[in-house]
């Protein structure tokens, strides 16, 4: 028989602390946009939030203007 030989693992704190070294050592790595670039990528979704938000209410409101349509002539 083989005599089995705990492997003991660290503490909590110790693997949140390579974690942390291993997250941060990843960040250094990432090339950031520029300040450019982010402006015009956040004007990008605002106007594409805007558009769709403009389609949507204009066909909720032919929806509901249909809907009383329908429901007065029932009447």
């Amino acid at each position: 028989m083989k005599a089995k030989t705990a492997v003991k693992k660290p503490n909590i704190f110790v693997r949140m602390g390579r974690k942390f070294k291993e997250v941060f050592s990843e960040l250094k790595k990432v090339t950031w946009p520029s300040f450019g670039k982010v402006i015009k990528s956040t004007g990008a979704v605002l106007a594409v939030v805007i558009v769709f938000l403009i389609v949507f209410t204009a066909v909720n409101y032919g929806l509901s203007e249909l809907l009383q349509l329908i429901t007065q002539i029932g009447a």
